[in-house]
C-alpha cells in the first residue's frame, strides 16, 4: 500500500500577483481553507501517512499552518469555541507532514528530485499543491492508487481538455487497455494542436515507482529552461510500462483568477454556514445583471 506523498508547492505563483508577494498561491483560501490543506485531506482520505512538501522562498505560512498554534488553541478554549477548537488542532495531526526547501525555482520536475531521499524504494504519490480535484465515490490519488495496486506501475490522472488548450498542459499518447485505463506510449509537454496525440492532459496527480528518480536526474532543461516532469516519464516510458486514468471527478484549477473565483462559488454553495445565504444572494444578484 502506497503511504507516501509528495506535495509540490515552491512556485511563485505570479498569475496571483500581487497577493502571492507575500502569500503563498497555496494558502490562499477557497471559502474558509487554503487550497493546500484541501490537498493534504485527500491525500490523507486516499491512505497516505507520510507527506513531504517541497516549498520555497515565502513559503513559511504553508509550514505554520500545519504545525501547532498553542497561544490560539488556549485562546479559542478559554471563549470555549470547542468547534474551532477541534478544527485547528485536527490541522496539525492530519498526517507527519515533512519540508525540504527547493533551493532554486527549476521547475517540477527538479522539484520532485528533492523527495528521494524521503522515498527511498518505494512508490509514491505526488499531488499538485495548487489544484482542487473532488473526486466521485472515492479521492482522484485513491483512484490511482487501486490502479497501481493492479499494475505495479506508475499511473497518472487524465482529463479531457479541449484541443484549444493543449498546449497548456502534457498529453498522453496511449491505447485503451480498460474502462478508463490507457497503457501510455509517449508523453508530449504543452504541445501545439498539430503536435498533440490526444486530448487528454496529465491532470495534476500522479503515482510513481521510484525509478523516476533517476530519469529525472538525466533530463535536461526543458520548456522554460526548467526539469520538465513530462521529459522525464517521456524517456521512462520507453522501458517502464505506465499508465494514464481518465478519472471520476472534477479538476478545479485554481491557478488563475476566473477559476480561483469560480471555485470559491462552487465550493461555497455546499459549505454548510454560507452555502444558502450565498444561494439566495446569486438568484437576486443574477436577476440585476
Amino acid at each position: 500500500m502506497i503511504k507516501k506523498a509528495v506535495i509540490p508547492a515552491a512556485g511563485w505563483g505570479t498569475r496571483f500577483l500581487p497577493i502571492t508577494k507575500s502569500q503563498p498561491k497555496e494558502m490562499i483560501p477557497i471559502v474558509d481553507t487554503p487550497v493546500i490543506q484541501y490537498v493534504v485531506e485527500e491525500a490523507v482520505s486516499s491512505g497516505i501517512t507520510d507527506i513531504l512538501m517541497i516549498i520555497g522562498k515565502g513559503k513559511r505560512a504553508i509550514e505554520e499552518h500545519f504545525d501547532r498554534s498553542p497561544v490560539l488553541e488556549e485562546s479559542l478554549l478559554a471563549k470555549q469555541q470547542y468547534d474551532l477548537l477541534e478544527q485547528i488542532k485536527k490541522i496539525s495531526n492530519l498526517a507527519n507532514i515533512y519540508f525540504i526547501w527547493q533551493k532554486e525555482m527549476n521547475g517540477l520536475g527538479d522539484a520532485i528530485r528533492y523527495a528521494r531521499d524521503h522515498v527511498g524504494n518505494e512508490p509514491f504519490a505526488v499531488l499538485l499543491g495548487d489544484t482542487l480535484i473532488s473526486g466521485e465515490g472515492e479521492p482522484i490519488t485513491k483512484q490511482l492508487i487501486d490502479v497501481y495496486e493492479r499494475y505495479k506501475s506508475s499511473v497518472v490522472a487524465l482529463e479531457e481538455v479541449s484541443m484549444e488548450n493543449v498546449h497548456k498542459y502534457g498529453i498522453i499518447k496511449g491505447k485503451q487497455l480498460e474502462k478508463n485505463v490507457l497503457i501510455a506510449e509517449d508523453f508530449i509537454e504543452k504541445p501545439s494542436i498539430g503536435e498533440a496525440p490526444s486530448n487528454l492532459a496529465i491532470a495534476s496527480r500522479y503515482v510513481f515507482t521510484p525509478e523516476i528518480f533517476d530519469y529525472l536526474d538525466n533530463t535536461k532543461p526543458g520548456k522554460n529552461n526548467e526539469i520538465q516532469l513530462t521529459d522525464a516519464m517521456k524517456e521512462m516510458v520507453k522501458k517502464y510500462a505506465m499508465y494514464g486514468l481518465k478519472f471520476k471527478g472534477t479538476r478545479y484549477d485554481i491557478g488563475n483568477k476566473l477559476d480561483f473565483l469560480k471555485t470559491n462559488i462552487i465550493y461555497g454553495l455546499v459549505h454548510e454556514e454560507v452555502g444558502e445565504p450565498l444561494r439566495e444572494w446569486l438568484k437576486d444578484f443574477i436577476k440585476e445583471l
